[in-house]
């Protein structure tokens, strides 16, 4: 059976495209899975970060060998270039820890994207830019880039972006945990009770939403370019 693997970061990154997925929770993984006549598609979230990044591929390669992968979810861009809520299919990314660098499959165009131990604010964005000339900042593409080239699988990378190079937010670092698990609890908190971030967070959720959308299409283009698994299977249309 082929299985086609999507690694996310965060279960609202992947909301569009699975609503109708059977979903499961596994060693602290959310599996979501669409089953085809000529396969199946997975998708798994396991937080933000390179580990769980490796969490969430390990998971799903637990069910057999993986024939593709794809890298999805919210990005920052790097340049005023790319448009917040739009997904772009990215050409390769880079490790910004050990330098490497990876090819996708495929791309229409050369957009990097570099893979940051840390949320990037404007300052670091710019210097993201400037070192790596990429154009797009997330923190678990190479991770999954890695995996793929070990397994020698096809790689692709489809993200949304999520915030611009100057949209000005507070540091979402301090609300990660050690596992990569976002603390909404800590962050709603913080937030209600420092009204000037409000505008920009309502705009991030408005573009977040966006992007969601866009990848999910951009992502079902790609898994089913003929139209005739969604057509065959009773694919729920968006």
């Amino acid at each position: 059976m082929t299985i086609i693997a999507i690694i996310a970061a965060m279960p609202g990154e992947l909301k569009p495209l699975v609503r109708a997925w059977l979903h499961e929770k596994r060693n602290g993984v959310d599996l979501w899975r669409w089953r085809h006549d000529e396969g199946e598609w997975v998708a798994a979230c396991a937080g933000a970060g390179l580990e769980a990044a490796t969490r969430a591929f390990a998971e799903i390669e637990k069910d057999g060998p993986i024939s593709a992968v794809v890298s999805t979810g919210w990005v920052g861009a790097l340049t005023a270039d790319f448009a917040a809520g739009k997904a772009y299919d990215v050409s390769g990314v880079i490790n910004v820890r050990t330098g490497e660098r990876f090819r996708c499959a495929a791309g229409p165009e050369e957009i990097w994207l570099a893979t940051s131990p840390k949320v990037a604010d404007e300052a670091e964005k710019r210097r993201l830019q400037s070192t790596y000339n990429a154009g797009l900042v997330d923190m678990e593409a190479a991770a999954v880039a890695r995996l793929a080239a070990m397994r020698d699988i096809p790689f692709h990378c489809v993200k949304g972006v999520s915030d611009g190079l100057t949209t000005k937010l507070p540091d979402f670092n301090r609300f990660l945990s050690p596992n990569g698990h976002f603390q909404l609890a800590r962050f709603v908190l913080f937030a209600i009770l420092r009204p000037w971030h409000w505008p920009a967070l309502i705009q991030m959720g408005e573009n977040s939403r966006k992007a969601a959308h866009s990848i999910a299409e951009s992502l079902l283009d790609f898994l089913d370019e003929r139209g005739h698994i969604r057509k065959q299977n009773g694919y729920p249309t968006h």
